[in-house]
């Protein structure tokens, strides 16, 4: 079995979110999604989710292409979580492209490109005009 992650916020699930969740899948047979607690995005990103980490995840679940869903808590852990979780190939959106090219020495590195019309900050700016 091939084991893919992805990490993410998926605060205002769209589209965008399901498009990245779908093509990460087509690269193995089991995908891990671990999203940011809150914790973790007020402490080291800045950001507050419209959200709570239970609700966004509860969300993400709710999708077929994904597998399992862990709480993202470190920049760190993404090396332990490849180990742990025997990952074969990692994803992420191409606006982090190379920043984890750390991992290629564990698993297959891959970079998604984001669907352009929509994200989840353009969203938050539509609503407050």
């Amino acid at each position: 079995m091939k084991r893919v992650i992805t990490y993410g916020t998926f605060d205002l699930l769209h589209y965008g979110h399901v498009n990245l969740l779908r093509r990460a899948k087509e690269y193995g047979d089991y995908l891990i999604v671990a999203i940011s607690t809150d914790e973790f995005n007020w402490n080291e990103k800045q950001k507050k989710c419209y959200f709570s980490y239970e609700q966004r995840k509860q969300l993400v679940e709710s999708i077929r292409y994904v597998d399992l869903v862990i709480p993202e808590e470190s920049w760190e852990q993404k090396l332990e979580d490849v180990k742990l979780y025997k990952v074969d190939t990692f994803v992420m959106g191409d606006d982090w492209k190379g920043k984890f090219d750390f991992l290629k020495e564990y698993c297959e590195v891959v970079y998604l490109p984001r669907t352009p019309e929509i994200s989840t900050t353009q969203i938050k700016n539509d609503l407050q005009r």
